[in-house]
């Protein structure tokens, strides 16, 4: 199915794509089955209709404690940080054209564990403090891809070579922050950095909320350019487009989605590598700029991914980040060994 309507509010037209739009809400219906699963389940296992009505209004009782205070900011951020680094992912990877561009690959969550790092050596606590650390760690990771591979412009495979020999270093510079450190905040910085929803509440989650929120309007401005660098730089700039100043403002806004996951539930990877190219083969759509499809699929993932990591081992939640890495392993391997059979 790949015919296409045009959908018209006022002088706006958007055209839209059938398919696209079939898998989007399945996508969509498969995220909110997600959530209910992670409302329901656990060691007091609620029906859906004990779990809607414990989100009534007037609900009171031992049954709104755990879905309300216990289970949905886990579940909401499993969604809306899956959303994030999928986005984030999509940028990257449209960014380099490259299925292997993604904010866990070229360094920029490593940056952002860095400045995580280092708030919490200093002695610094709570998210906002974290977020800044992340945002400031991120940014200065992605400055310092961008003017290692810059040679009169970037070019996606160099911005991935520089960006795997950055994050080898701030990796070591991780390391040794670990070592520095006194055991407190060696083992704070340790559990962080494992990746883990498990103890996540409300403030995080709704601070998150509003940051994704004004990042997000960024994007239909991000989505256009994206789909115009996607046709080459020479092409780009035929259209008006000012190509470098584009890529340091979409850098900044992918930098921005993997910052306030780092910073609220530490570095989850390969979301944001697999995403986009999940989309992109499940719409038939060509490119990576297809940011809807890459937030719902990573919304997917993530809460699958921590579902697995919640009940996998009974009494013994896992690390979200230790179940992506496990999955997202397996595809890298795929993805490296289909990119070889296709060349």
């Amino acid at each position: 199915m790949t015919g296409t309507f045009t959908v018209r509010i006022g002088r706006l037209s958007r055209r839209v794509h059938t398919r696209a739009l079939i898998v989007a809400v399945l996508l969509l219906l498969a995220a909110t089955a997600c959530v209910a699963a992670s409302l329901m389940l656990g060691s007091r296992s609620l029906t859906l209709t004990e779990v809607l009505t414990a989100l009534g209004p007037d609900a009171r009782g031992p049954n709104r404690l755990v879905v309300v205070e216990w289970r949905a900011p886990r579940a909401l951020a499993a969604g809306l940080f899956g959303a994030c680094l999928g986005i984030s992912g999509a940028i990257f990877q449209s960014l380099t054209r490259n299925p292997l561009g993604s904010p866990d690959i070229i360094g920029l969550n490593t940056g952002a564990y860095t400045g995580v790092v280092f708030v919490i050596t200093v002695g610094g606590t709570g998210f906002l403090a974290y977020a800044a650390g992340a945002m400031i760690g991120g940014l200065g990771a992605a400055a310092l891809v961008y003017l290692l591979a810059f040679r009169g412009g970037v070019r996606g495979f160099r911005l991935i070579i520089v960006g795997i020999a950055v994050s080898a270093m701030l990796t070591s510079v991780n390391t040794w922050f670990s070592v520095k450190a006194d055991l407190g905040e060696a083992l704070r910085a340790a559990v962080w950095g494992a990746g883990s929803l498990n103890a996540i509440q409300w403030p995080p989650v709704i601070l998150a909320s509003i940051v994704a929120g004004l990042l997000a309007l960024a994007l239909p401005v991000a989505g256009r350019r994206m789909r115009q660098l996607e046709l080459g730089d020479e092409t780009a700039v035929t259209h008006g487009v000012p190509v470098e100043r584009s890529k340091i403002l979409l850098s900044a806004v992918g930098v921005g989605f993997t910052a306030l996951v780092t910073a609220a539930a530490g570095p989850i990877a390969f979301v944001a590598l697999a995403a986009p190219q999940i989309a992109r083969r499940l719409s038939g759509r060509p490119g990576s700029a297809d940011l809807v499809g890459s937030a719902l699929v990573g919304s997917v993932l993530l809460g699958g991914a921590d579902l697995i990591a919640q009940h996998a081992v009974p009494d013994t939640p896992l690390p979200v980040g230790a179940v992506t890495v496990l999955l997202g392993g397996a595809y890298l391997v795929w993805l490296l060994l289909h990119e070889q059979r296709r060349r």
